[in-house]
């Protein structure tokens, strides 16, 4: 029987990846009752791959207790988180999802012909009982946007794309077409880098 994994991720991109490289997956979502977007929120000062590392192992936390919880059968949990990042050391400036498209228009204009950091943290854990041990990667990618115009940053907020989008754009969406240049790793940019993903799962039994 194909090995199945538990994704806490509401992504669709997420989800489409470990399609890509065949992981069998079903969703493991928070509750009605639940605050994920809490998880989420910054400590003054802390750098972002120490964000971004933290953020995404409280995710799994959230996510083993869940599970338990449910009464499902055990499996492996994936998460992930994605954030960009403008700047560096203490000029470090963490750009997380938008509160609002005024919120999303401010952080395009802050990105336009400027290069930026994104970081995704993947984290897995073997399954529920405590004595697994979670393991967690921070993947890093450098992306240059070309310089925006001010009609181009409105006509894309207005299309509801930059809403729920780490940096208020996605790659894989009409905003790939103002990206000159990338070093890394395009699925991490897209939310679920797949070589540390599958480095991750093999230890696992998956095979790649």
């Amino acid at each position: 029987m194909t090995k199945l994994l538990y994704l806490a991720s509401q992504s669709p991109r997420r989800r489409q990846l470990l399609t890509q490289i065949g992981v069998r997956h079903e969703l493991l979502l928070p509750a009605a009752d639940e605050d994920s977007e809490a998880l989420e929120h910054g400590i003054a000062g802390e750098a972002a791959a120490a964000y971004v590392e933290r953020v995404t192992l409280a995710k799994l936390a959230a996510a083993r207790a869940r599970l338990t919880q449910r009464g499902l059968p055990a499996a492996p949990i994936l998460c992930a988180d994605t954030t960009v990042v403008l700047g560096e050391g203490a000029d470090e400036r963490i750009l997380g999802k938008p509160a609002d498209d005024e919120d999303a228009a401010h952080m395009l204009e802050a990105l336009s012909g400027r290069t930026h950091r994104v970081l995704t943290a993947v984290a897995v854990v073997e399954g529920p009982h405590p004595a697994f041990a979670p393991q967690v990667v921070v993947q890093q990618s450098v992306v240059r946007l070309r310089v925006l115009a001010s009609d181009e940053i409105v006509r894309y907020v207005a299309s509801g794309e930059s809403q729920g989008k780490a940096g208020a754009y996605a790659i894989q969406s009409q905003a790939g077409a103002w990206i000159e240049h990338i070093e890394g790793s395009y699925s991490g940019i897209m939310g679920l880098p797949l070589f540390e993903t599958a480095q991750l799962l093999r230890p696992l039994g998956w095979q790649f």
